[in-house]
């Protein structure tokens, strides 16, 4: 599939971004655990964060450039972005022609039964050239407008993770039985609650497991920690709700934050701006807030 070809695919909802704001993000409707936005930016877009999704896109137009793991990186069109979950980076446009650019945020946890018992696959460079694994992209990229069946998730992930295998620097690591049950369990329990503190005595109990060795297995099966797992999902919680115009200052509340400040640390670290700006991006108001 040529690029050319791959290009007729963004068109539609294209245009949206095109006639907004010259900086913007378009966010569309996912089933949890999944997030794809479209994004134009001039200049810098993000500082240096990490969040504990993949992070997989295709970029559309322009030149992006950002630093991953100690290297600056550039993206022309047609090329796939894929930047390991808990992987310092930041990122922008590299030249004055500004960038637009397509994007999905996937945890880990979508990908625990494609993986088959394995490490999440690890691709060193950040930025690949392979039309199959574009194409693989845009057939859930492409339609941001429309929501996602769920049979099709099932074979877009199995592709999906194809590709990833493929790219991966070493054939992935097999983990252990017992580390991948205790693992998904912690994770299940942390998301079901994510509105208080969860003390490590609590995952000790639905675990089995004492709370070091807990961590490790938890680390090696989500690339982050407990602890940055229940921050993340409750900053997830808190992009869908700044998506459906819920004040800043009621989401710090409602997603488990201890005050507005403590927000906006935890925001900004994970997803490279304030949650004021991710506000004005996706509601079309260019004044940084």
């Amino acid at each position: 599939m040529s690029f050319d070809l791959d290009r007729q695919a963004f068109e539609g909802l294209g245009r949206l971004c095109a006639d907004a704001a010259e900086n913007c993000i378009i966010s569309a409707r996912d089933p949890v655990g999944m997030e794809r936005i479209e994004a134009r930016f001039h200049g810098s877009a993000f500082d240096p964060h990490r969040h504990d999704t993949y992070a997989i896109g295709v970029t559309l137009r322009g030149v992006q450039t950002f630093r991953y793991r100690g290297a600056a990186r550039l993206s022309l069109p047609g090329q796939v972005i894929v930047l390991h979950p808990d992987e310092l980076h930041d990122g922008g446009a590299g030249t004055e022609e500004g960038l637009r650019y397509r994007m999905l945020y996937l945890e880990p946890s979508l990908m625990l039964d494609c993986l088959g018992g394995t490490a999440l696959p690890f691709v060193r460079d950040g930025v690949v050239t392979d039309e199959a694994f574009c194409a693989t992209l845009l057939s859930a990229l492409g339609p941001l407008e429309q929501e996602l069946d769920e049979l099709f998730v099932d074979d877009f992930l199995a592709r999906l993770m194809q590709s990833l295998n493929r790219h991966a620097g070493k054939p992935a690591k097999p983990i252990a039985g017992t580390a991948w049950r205790a693992a998904t369990l912690a994770g299940e329990y942390l998301t079901e609650n994510l509105d208080r503190p969860v003390r490590s005595g609590e995952l000790e109990a639905v675990t089995g497991l004492d709370r070091y060795a807990l961590s490790r297995h938890f680390r090696a099966a989500f690339s982050t920690s407990p602890h940055r797992f229940l921050v993340m999902r409750r900053l997830q919680r808190a992009r869908r709700m700044i998506a459906a115009g819920v004040p800043l200052v009621q989401i710090a509340i409602e997603a488990g934050f201890s005050d507005q400040s403590h927000f906006n640390r935890q925001f900004k670290k994970a997803f490279g701006m304030t949650p004021g700006r991710w506000s004005s991006l996706i509601h079309g108001n260019t004044a940084a807030a």
